[in-house]
This record gives structure tokens, sequence and C-alpha cells, in this order.
């Protein structure tokens, strides 16, 4: 196979079953250091739910997240602004991010909005100041296009996702629980040189720094980017409430006129 970030050849590293059933080979780059499945002909047995129902961290997940990215965004980038989070799930960090304050909203071709009902993105709405992608690059066949799309479609320069990594050669079967093979929906993994190539490729500075990842074009420090989404940032939380405006009743009101 070929590399989808990089179009160097890939060398199979190892196999391994996916849904029980299914003997898949992985394939690594040595040039950037991505690892994929073969072409993941699998995806609709796997995507026969959306939200896999062995991802029974997906709730508390969401809390930290919502957090940190609150710290984030008014650090980098104020209190004004309009996000999108592409592949949103079920709206659930959309309307969490709307109850702090900030101007969210969902997109996900894939999934049911249930949270964030009302609050779905479209080109009228863009530009925004940065769109968000939470445990998504995992899930992607052609991750590069993934975000130049979505970069496109926000009228954004600022991409800021999480997916966990790995260092080094790809861990074996059995030693990554990141492989979830038994739900078959992750087929793409990184590293820190990975998500480096993609930013280079698309013209932008890459950070990372405790598990937040952020693709921009704009003029943003190591240090202010790794307090940002440091503890100790997320120690000043609370402090939210005195500089955001809940949008919880606002987005009420707005429901039940649109209802009426």
């Amino acid at each position: 196979m070929v590399c989808q970030i990089c179009k160097h050849d890939n060398r199979a590293v190892f196999n391994q079953k996916i849904l029980n059933k299914h003997t898949v080979q992985y394939y690594y780059c040595d040039q950037c250091g991505f690892l994929q499945t073969e072409t993941p002909y699998w995806l609709d047995e796997a995507y026969s739910d959306a939200i896999a129902g062995a991802d029974t961290g997906l709730v508390q997940r969401n809390c930290l997240i919502a957090h940190r990215l609150a710290m984030l965004l008014i650090m980098l980038f104020g209190r004004q602004g309009r996000y999108a989070d592409f592949a949103g799930g079920t709206g659930l960090l959309v309307r969490m991010m709307r109850d702090i304050g900030f101007d969210f909203y969902w997109k996900d071709p894939y999934s049911r909005n249930i949270h964030a009902r009302g609050f779905e993105f479209d080109a009228d709405l863009a530009p925004c100041t940065a769109l968000t992608a939470f445990e998504v690059m995992e899930h992607l066949e052609d991750p590069l296009a993934f975000i130049q799309d979505a970069l496109e479609t926000a009228q954004t320069d600022t991409f800021i996702f999480t997916t966990e990594l790995f260092h080094g050669t790809p861990p074996a079967p059995g030693e990554w629980n990141y492989y979830a093979p038994e739900t078959g929906q992750h087929i793409a993994f990184y590293q820190q040189k990975t998500l480096k190539a993609i930013a280079e490729r698309l013209g932008l500075q890459f950070f990372s720094s405790s598990g937040f990842h952020m693709m921009t074009a704009r003029k943003v420090s190591s240090a202010s980017y790794r307090f940002a989404v440091s503890r100790w940032a997320g120690q000043l939380f609370p402090l939210t409430r005195f500089v955001l405006r809940s949008k919880t009743m606002d987005d009420h009101y707005r429901m039940l006129k649109h209802r009426g």
C-alpha cells in the first residue's frame, strides 16, 4: 500500500482479527510514521451503530474535553468566535460548549444529532474561528483529505483535535488497546511526526501537548499552547462563568420560538 499522508511505500508489519472475524493487515510508513490498515472493507459492518456500544468512556471523555477546550479557546482566541465540531457524534460536546458560553455548531453525516438539535453547522455559518474533531482521526481512511475538506468547509485555518499517539515502531497487537479491533472502527494511527507531516502538507504549524493537538496558520507560541492545555490552566475552568455567558437559556427560548 501507499501511505495516505506522504505517498511513500508502506510495509506490512502485522495482522490481527477485526470484529473477531476478519484477518486484517496493518501497514507502516517508515517515512512519516503513519500506520494504517489495509483498505477497510468491513466499515459498513463496524458502523452498523455509529457510536460503538463498547465506548463507555464517551460521557466522561466529553466532560474532560469540554473543560480543557474552553480554556484553550479563551486563552488563544478570546471570548468571541464561532466554532464547528466536525464528526460531532450525538452533539454532546457542542451542547456542553454552548452551555459554557461558546458559539458552537454540530456537523456529522454519520450520526444522529441528539443533544445539539437546532445548532447544526451549514455553509452560511462560515467562516469559523476554528473547527474541532475529537477522537475522529483514528477513524479516517484518508485523514489528509478529511482535514483539507473540513478547513475549506468551515473557512478556517485552525484544526483542534485529539487522537492517541504511539512512539517509535508500532505496538504489537494486544499491546495497545487503541487498536480497538473488537469494534473495527479504528483504522489509522499516528505519531507526532505523522501529524507534523500532515500540517506541513497543509502549510500549517503543528502543536501537541497533554493529548491535545492543533494545526493552525495563526501565530501561536509553543509555550502559550502548552500552558493553555495543561492541568494548571484546567484548574482555572471554574472562572469561565465570570468571563462567559452560558447560552443554555437563550438556546431554550430560541428552540421554543422555532417550534412555534
